[in-house]
């Protein structure tokens, strides 16, 4: 991507009191315009609309721009006539440290507390949704533009630096001035989301916007391999991002294995900690296969596509690994589109569905000896991890359940519940049972977080995830035993909160397999201030604190890159 592109990113938030405001809506409280958000007290972004650059436009195409624009105001006018439900109301989704920042060039020698382990010598770096324009229409977290921030640390100080990563879609949007690619949860749920996919289409066929080069925001999962650190959403190709030399981020481009992959990748990789292999999964919503797996051996070469059988399109954000098998759920939320034109979303929970696991072998060409658990009623957005159990003929599986399955992406009253459960697979039997590993005195939502990453797809002791209390804000994480069920909490403070936890291993031939660190972002909310933690994990101490020079919103997933993996960077 071209360099100057790195260097004007901000939100470009913009207040126009002529527009009509939409009317309040009965599920929020928060009084909300299309156009307006109530951003906090503390934080005034500058004001300024990015301009848009001259378009070698035709007249026939310019004629289309107009009238397509036209069209566009029409459906925002109609649209403002309705409440929007707080999954896609913008002054919910994107209120407080929610809210998007822009971006922070490399920042260096930033104050600390405590003393930074001299183990700790890399980049800490975190995923996260921060829409580079305000939303005109609905909006929800999961839709924003893809920032990467990043703590680099070196000589016992740290530098703190954060980027969009330049996708296809957020490099047009920003030529043009404007968003213009539809957002996926959002925006495209009954009529006016069909009218707006034909919008986005039209504009297309006449081309004032290309989605041939992928639609995705890579907002999600970071991952790093063969030497490439992948910025990744669901429904994209990954983006190449490279850490600097002196800490901080440019996005070298959307990457396809060398012209290996040829669709989609989910934002959960799993790599092998003992092989170094590479597994996905790709999923499609409108077309046979929906479903896809593959490897990447450690070198960078990609096995042939491997589809699986499934009757619909089902959302899997996550799966498995253990030593041999990959572990794919295939649960009750799928996708029907055909629910758009009913006035619906395209995002269900089918409780008519029955949940199960299929275990494949991790080396396997064809899908026709997946074998599939029944799981009842279980729904999980994340697996923390997963092993065999030989002497049982089981598959056991970390996962946090939660119900109900859909209430991430369709409003409803129950609330939410998310429960870490240990799920055993008999795969001689096809039955599986499901136990709470807390109990239920104890019981918190647990989303977020991870193990040791040495220990993936082998039995682990401990899983350290985020308190997810008040939902969905992270007011700490927990250390859980998930042999005996003991939960240690670590808690960030009054009105501070956080994100995913990572376990960062002391070293990799640690003999305590919670030898090491966590580190997290958080924000003081009193303050409007961000730091970044470093706890020790064995007795959750707290070891030092980073000051960082901006707000991190809070945010999706992490990775750490040791020293010596950065200077091998492609």
């Amino acid at each position: 991507m071209p360099p100057s592109l790195a260097a004007s990113s901000s939100p470009s938030w913009t207040i126009n009191p002529k527009l009509p405001q939409r009317s309040r809506s009965p599920h929020s409280s928060t009084f909300c315009s299309l156009q307006t958000l109530q951003f906090p007290d503390h934080y005034h972004p500058h004001p300024h609309q990015l301009p848009p650059q001259p378009q070698k436009w035709n007249l026939l195409q310019k004629a289309a721009s107009l009238a397509l624009d036209a069209v566009e105001s029409a459906l925002i006018s109609h649209e403002r006539l309705h409440p929007l439900s707080k999954t896609a109301d913008p002054a919910v989704q994107i209120a407080g440290n929610f809210a998007p920042v822009p971006e922070n060039p490399v920042r260096h020698s930033l104050p600390i507390s405590g003393t930074i382990p001299s183990c700790i010598r890399g980049a800490y770096l975190r995923n996260g949704a921060n829409p580079l324009y305000e939303p005109v229409a609905g909006h929800h977290f999961f839709d924003g533009d893809g920032m990467v921030h990043a703590v680099q640390f070196k000589d016992g100080s740290a530098s703190y630096a954060c980027r969009f990563t330049k996708t296809h879609r957020l490099v047009q949007e920003k030529t043009l001035g404007r968003p213009m690619f539809p957002k996926a949860i959002g925006e495209l749920h009954g009529h006016s989301g069909i009218a707006r996919l034909l919008l986005f289409y039209a504009r297309g066929l006449f081309g004032l916007v290309d989605g041939s080069h992928g639609m995705g925001v890579a907002n999600a999962g970071l991952v790093y391999f063969n030497n490439h650190l992948l910025a990744m959403s669901e429904d994209d190709f990954p983006y190449h991002v490279r850490v600097t030399p002196n800490g901080d981020l440019e996005t070298v481009g959307r990457y396809n294995f060398d012209g290996q992959l040829k669709s989609t990748m989910i934002a959960h990789p799993k790599v092998d900690p003992v092989t170094g292999e590479l597994f996905a999964l790709s999923y499609d919503v409108v077309k046979k296969p929906y479903l896809k797996y593959f490897r990447v051996s450690s070198d960078g070469e990609k096995s042939p596509d491997i589809p699986i059988n499934l009757s619909e399109p089902t959302m899997m954000h996550d799966f498995a690994i253990t030593e041999r098998f990959v572990v794919i759920p295939d649960q009750q939320v799928v996708f029907k589109l055909s629910e758009m034109i009913r006035g619906g979303s395209p995002v269900i929970y089918d409780k008519k569905k029955m949940s199960r696991f299929g275990i494949l072998d991790k080396n396997a060409s064809d899908s026709s000896g997946v074998r599939w658990v029944e799981a009842p009623d279980c729904f999980c957005f994340h697996l923390w991890n997963a092993w065999e159990e030989p002497e049982s003929d089981e598959v056991v599986v970390i996962g946090s359940c939660m119900t109900p399955a859909d209430s991430i992406f369709n409003e409803c009253d129950e609330s939410l519940k998310s429960v870490l459960c240990e799920i055993r697979l008999n795969f001689k039997t096809g039955k599986s049972t499901r136990r709470p590993i807390i109990s239920e005195t104890e019981q918190v939502n647990l989303e977020a977080g991870m193990v040791n990453k040495n220990k993936l797809g082998r039995k682990t002791r401990y899983a350290y995830l985020a308190l997810a209390e008040p939902w969905p804000k992270v007011s700490g994480f927990a250390k859980v035993d998930l042999l005996t069920g003991e939960i240690n909490k670590y808690m960030y403070g009054d009105k501070r909160f956080g994100g995913e936890p990572l376990f960062l291993p002391r070293d990799q031939n640690s003999e305590r397999e919670d030898d090491g660190y966590i580190l997290t972002f958080v924000h003081d909310e009193k303050e409007w201030r961000s730091e970044l933690r470093i706890v020790n994990a064995m007795n959750l101490k707290l070891e030092a604190s980073i000051k960082l020079p901006s707000r991190v919103p809070y945010g999706f997933h992490g990775t750490f890159i040791d020293s010596k993996d950065l200077q091998k960077q492609a």
